[in-house]
């Protein structure tokens, strides 16, 4: 059985090939386009994952969309008659939007591919979320929860999956809030007010969070009241959401809050407005915390299960991810590495072919290593056609001791390796890595590499064997760790030789680095723990601001040229901004 899913038209479109129940290929479309958080039509990967699982279009047995455009389109038609005439200037935009492409979905499919339409199938949203998050981790039965801004209806759902001993698997949603109430646009539209972008800049808001205090909370709690069966209500009036197209947030949030933030403004943590903006992110963070922390109890008191199986964007908040962990009576809370939209796609293969086709369940491999690979010979010849010296080294022990050297002497590292991360996070295979002892590494790294805030936090890897010598991690806390999806606390004593990765709140967001599943930078990992006696190393993703993690070595090499990149790696190939002569001869260099 030939699978293809498909994620598009919202964000983060992607797609994923599953084959005889088995992940072989899932990338997003950024990745390839080079266009951040594109939502087109992702033909490019697509293409991608047919050419890796050696398939045309007509090989495949079933293609399917990750919703349902139709129910999308009802939304979008009854909220705007709900709200007439407020909504008359945003109407025309959705409908256009709606129109372009986004309903027509099953014909794009079939004239982009050429599959027969009784082969395309569609799956709801939120049951994509469920799949991928319960479907692809180890457990045979858990309670699932997703969370997002919005699906065709549903914002979040609550709900349980089974995979019996014979291998058929089900998934039951028990529940589900729906839009316009919604956790996932709670937290989005206090991004849109605190200027950063939507759908990219919630990470931001849970970075200045730490900054702050919940001053605000109260004004929270009523934007978002508890309704009496357990969910969330939103107080609309607060709201422009859901009948204009302009912003977000009415202009009460405003008045309550102050004005909301210019996006081309810096925010200075030393003044009243930069402290203002933090606290107005503590408020916002606090309540989302408290929401999901009471709605995962009560799941697990509901169902009575160990394993809670979490999915949607909301799921990429690693600090209300931890608290869930620790607060909620569940001992294993998993998150897969691409919660939100992208791993969708993967979601919707699983779902057509455990569930719809009925076909026994497998558990797949538990890591995120589904796109292209690295071409090192492609690193070498960019490299010497621009005069730079390039090398590749063949023996391991080597390369990774001269990597750890220069990490040692304070050079950052570009490092790429083996097949690309699905999801929005660098796990070691297209990662920017530094020494994580000294404060003054996240400043360059924010000033000289990532263009970025400074108020933004850096996390660490750390081999699985060593984790809790240095963080505070609870149970469970490390199948937590393994896609970088909760913050847990650096160890009191560790935290001044651990500084670059310390969060102001003595907080990380921790990768933990199983052998198995990562060997070269586990072996990193310990090379660099030989010299300097700490086997942590500060991970960031091999990007600049505004752009997509690097995929092919040319986009490490243009990264590499364009910032404070000392060393660049990919494979065993490496990459130093010394002249061409001071390397090897050209011809050993590229053997």
């Amino acid at each position: 059985m030939r699978i293809l899913g498909i994620s598009a038209h919202y964000h983060d479109s992607a797609a994923a090939l599953l084959v005889d129940g088995q992940p072989v290929a899932a990338v997003q479309e950024e990745r390839l386009s080079r266009r951040k958080n594109d939502a087109a039509f992702p033909l490019a990967a697509i293409e991608w994952c047919l050419d890796r699982g050696g398939l045309s279009p007509e090989d495949l047995d079933a293609v399917v969309f990750y919703e349902k455009p139709m129910l999308k389109f009802e939304r979008i038609v009854t909220m705007a008659l709900r709200g007439f005439p407020r909504t008359w200037r945003s109407f025309p935009r959705a409908m256009q939007n709606a129109l372009g492409g986004k309903l027509w979905v099953k014909g794009i499919i079939a004239s982009q591919l050429g599959v027969p339409g009784d082969r395309i199938l569609f799956t709801d949203h939120h049951r994509s979320h469920a799949a991928a998050a319960f479907l692809g981790s180890p457990s045979r039965a858990a309670a699932i929860l997703t969370a997002d801004g919005v699906g065709e209806w549903a914002t979040l759902t609550a709900g349980r999956g089974v995979v019996r001993d014979d291998g058929a698997a089900s998934i039951e949603i028990l529940r589900e809030l729906r839009f316009p109430h919604s956790l996932g646009m709670l937290y989005s539209t206090f991004t849109s007010y605190l200027g950063f972008p939507v759908n990219e800049g919630e990470y931001k808001v849970m970075g200045l969070a730490a900054y702050g205090k919940p001053a605000f909370a109260g004004v929270v709690r009523q934007i978002a009241r508890r309704t009496p069966d357990g969910g969330i209500a939103l107080d609309l009036s607060w709201f422009d959401f859901h009948e204009r197209a302009r912003r977000s947030y009415s202009s009460k949030l405003c008045d309550a809050l102050g004005p909301a933030r210019d996006p081309w403004d810096p925010i200075d943590l030393s003044t009243s407005e930069g402290a203002r903006f933090a606290d107005v992110a503590a408020s916002v963070q606090l309540v989302l915390e408290e929401t999901l922390v009471d709605l995962a109890r009560s799941l697990q008191r509901e169902t009575g299960l160990r394993d809670l199986c979490y999915g949607g964007g909301v799921a990429l908040n690693g600090v209300a991810n931890a608290r869930l962990l620790r607060e909620t009576g569940f001992d294993n809370l998993y998150v897969p590495a691409a919660p939100g939209d992208a791993g969708c796609a993967l979601g919707a293969a699983l779902y057509a072919d455990r569930v719809h086709f009925r076909r026994p369940h497998s558990e797949i491999p538990q890591h995120a290593y589904w796109g292209p690979e690295v071409d090192a010979k492609e690193l070498i010849r960019l490299a010497l056609e621009d005069g730079l010296a390039a090398e590749q080294v063949a023996r391991e022990d080597e390369l990774l001791g001269r990597v750890a050297d220069d990490l040692r002497a304070g050079r950052i590292v570009g490092w790429m390796q083996g097949r690309s991360e699905l999801g929005p996070r660098a796990l070691g295979n297209r990662s920017i890595l530094a020494a994580p002892h000294d404060a003054g590494m996240r400043e360059k790294l924010n000033r000289r590499i990532k263009y970025r805030e400074e108020f933004r936090p850096f996390a660490p890897a750390v081999p699985v064997e060593h984790a809790a010598r240095y963080f505070d991690l609870p149970a469970g806390g490390t199948r937590l760790s393994r896609y970088m999806s909760g913050v847990f606390p650096v160890r009191r004593e560790w935290r001044d030789r651990l500084a670059a990765i310390t969060h102001v709140d003595g907080s990380a967001r921790l990768q933990v680095v199983e052998r198995e599943i990562a060997p070269r930078f586990h072996a990193l990992l310990e090379a660099y723990a030989a010299r300097s006696g700490i086997p942590v190393l500060l991970n960031t993703s091999f990007n600049l601001a505004g752009e997509p993690i690097v995929n092919r070595a040319v986009e490490g090499y243009s990264t590499f040229r364009r910032s404070g990149i000392d060393v660049l790696v990919a494979g065993g190939a490496i990459v130093t901004r010394r002249l061409a002569e001071q390397a090897l001869p050209r011809e050993e260099a590229v053997a």
